[in-house]
């Protein structure tokens, strides 16, 4: 079970998210992806919830609700879509031909 958690502020820690996320039942897993180049925070985390029941909870009390200032977006993540990378290479897209003047 994982909630996605968004409109995150860019100070909070997973601490700050696993303790918000206890009143609520038991917290599994807290996840909070940084920027691969500034090693920042994306301002969204996932977070993993013990039961169906605990998670809805979490949902119902802190979708919309404000926190540090922000407010939330929280709802049921979406399962990751196969191919949702870039399937462009490092061409850019479209037909690469077209530029070479040979």
């Amino acid at each position: 079970m994982s909630i996605y958690v968004g409109n995150l502020s860019y100070q909070v820690t997973e601490e700050d998210l696993k303790r918000a996320f206890a009143e609520y039942g038991e917290v599994g897993r807290v996840q909070l992806p940084t920027d691969r180049e500034t090693g920042q925070p994306r301002g969204f985390a996932f977070v993993e919830m013990k039961t169906d029941a605990e998670e809805q909870a979490a949902i119902d009390a802190l979708d919309g609700a404000e926190w540090m200032g922000r407010a939330l977006k929280v709802n049921k993540a979406k399962p990751r879509e196969e191919g949702s990378g870039s399937s462009r290479g490092s061409w850019g897209g479209g037909n690469a031909r077209r530029n070479n003047r040979y």
